[in-house]
């Protein structure tokens, strides 16, 4: 079985984004393990905040990766992602499929009924300070 792995950064005083979602505080001296992490995967899960975000950058941080978004409007589409609901029930689906890990990317709204459910594997935390 495929495993549930979430790459997290934080900073210290336990906040992963700005009051205003911005991610602009994050380090990006080194790559702290993440290119070995990316290839060990092969889909991404999110919640709909974070992949409108990351739309917002210049280059695409999910190339070349399924992309699969949670929502509660789920079954759009577009050319990065697909979107859908229940974060538990898809993950237990994925996890059950042939491939490479999966990542889980986003906030408490996604990481926390995957962690409910028991379906995180490997949680790789970053204090940035």
């Amino acid at each position: 079985m495929r495993k549930v792995k979430l790459f997290i950064a934080s900073s210290l005083d336990g906040f992963i984004a700005g009051e205003d979602g911005s991610i602009d505080w994050l380090v990006d001296d080194a790559d702290y393990g993440y290119a070995q992490f990316y290839d060990s995967i092969d889909a991404i899960l999110m919640g709909r905040k974070t992949y409108e975000q990351a739309r917002g950058f210049e280059q695409c941080p999910f190339k070349g990766k399924q992309v699969f978004v949670f929502t509660r409007s789920p079954g759009k589409k577009d050319s990065n992602a697909e979107f859908v609901a229940d974060p538990a029930g898809f993950t237990q689906k994925m996890i059950r499929q042939q491939g490479k890990d999966i990542s889980q990317v986003g906030g408490a709204e996604v990481i926390t009924p995957l962690l409910n459910a028991g379906l995180v594997n490997e949680i790789i935390l970053l204090i940035h300070r």
